[in-house]
């Protein structure tokens, strides 16, 4: 690893330790702790691939964040994917897709997080994932469409692993999402631990339901419900009129202390974001860590910062990574810092703007 770059050091090291904890938290479920060994062995393959590739100037992330689509099913208070512009009918294909997967393996890309959109709604993402077993996919989804069919698939496909989204309680995840919402998703909960799938659960931390969701008394009840896996995002006011739903900032330096209890306390695995970010050297965005493909193929900093100077339609992902783009945000240390609370892509959106015009003058490395 010597000749990655200093933030893929300890990221690297991070993303070893998480799938240990992942193989010790799957260890009654005997596919699915196979499937982690067999990525632990991968992840030392993919990383010197990757340095490889660094030496021929190519910035090669170990995470890639898609948005397999724009469509949902909901329309959730706040939903930062609905807030950004979107072009009609922009989907990548399914031949597309197949090919970002095979690019992204021979860059040495470890992982997808598959978002949306409701990824549930490309049902040919069901055959396209038991074509990439060196991956582990993160499948982020709503749980609403989790047919019988796709529980068969991801029975499976161990390297799949679905997180289901709450907002907390009953009255907290009908009042974002729908009525009706929160026991349909409890009751997916139900079908996939009966099936014996790993699964977990991602949780907007807002304001309003930091207490709740960071609760002990939550956190068990989900793992009685099955959860092995615990996903905390902090919120991002994309959409005007919410920011008093972004934390307090008693709320986010409590995070810390909250993380070491949960962790010491239950049998599961627990991530969050950005508070993770920052014990590997603040924010990964813009391929320090990971990057994001929109629904359309653009390759963006991140899901919160929706702006591009290339696009998958023209480019292969080698080349897409050698953006000016991406390459002008990681020479900005103050895109990369603490923000004491939000994405600060998105807070320095004019500097990221300025950014992308100033890109747009320089031609693309060939």
């Amino acid at each position: 690893m010597s000749s990655s770059p200093k933030s893929a050091r300890p990221l690297y090291g991070a993303l070893k330790v998480f799938f240990l904890d992942a193989v010790r938290v799957a260890i009654g479920r005997p596919r699915q702790a196979a499937a982690f060994i067999r990525f632990l062995w991968r992840l030392r393959t993919s990383a010197r691939r990757r340095a490889d590739w660094q030496k021929r100037g190519v910035r090669v992330p170990p995470i890639i964040i898609y948005s397999v689509t724009d469509r949902c099913n909901l329309t959730c208070q706040g939903c930062y994917a609905q807030s950004i512009p979107h072009l009609a009918n922009s989907e990548l294909s399914a031949e597309d897709m197949r090919r970002l997967f095979r690019e992204a393996r021979e860059l040495g890309v470890s992982f997808f997080v598959l978002a949306g959109g409701e990824p549930l709604l490309r049902p040919e993402l069901a055959g396209i994932l038991a074509e990439f077993p060196e991956f582990i996919f993160l499948v982020f989804s709503n749980g609403l469409l989790l047919t019988d069919e796709w529980l068969a698939v991801l029975r499976r496909r161990p390297h799949s692993v679905p997180l289901l989204s709450l907002e907390g309680d009953r009255d907290m995840t009908d009042g974002r999402r729908g009525p009706g919402t929160h026991d349909k998703v409890l009751d997916a909960f139900r079908r996939l631990k009966k099936r014996g799938i790993f699964f977990g659960t991602s949780l907007t931390l807002t304001r309003t339901n930091f207490d709740t969701v960071t609760s002990a008394g939550l956190t068990r009840d989900l793992i009685q419900a099955g959860v092995k896996f615990f996903l905390y995002l902090e919120y991002t006011p994309t959409v005007e009129g919410t920011e008093g739903l972004v934390l307090a900032p008693d709320q986010r330096s409590a995070m810390r202390d909250i993380l070491k209890s949960l962790r010491a306390g239950f049998p599961a695995l627990f991530i969050a974001v950005p508070w993770d970010e920052d014990d590997v050297g603040g924010c990964l965005a813009a391929g320090r860590g990971f990057i994001h493909i929109n629904a359309a193929g653009a390759v963006e900093p991140c899901p919160f910062a929706p702006f591009s100077d290339v696009s998958l339609r023209d480019k292969p992902l080698r080349e897409a990574l050698r953006s000016n783009f991406l390459a002008e945000i990681r020479k900005r240390p103050e895109l990369g810092r603490e923000t004491g609370g939000g994405c600060v892509l998105w807070k320095e959106r004019k500097l990221v703007t300025a950014l992308l015009a100033e890109a747009a003058t320089v031609p693309h490395p060939d």
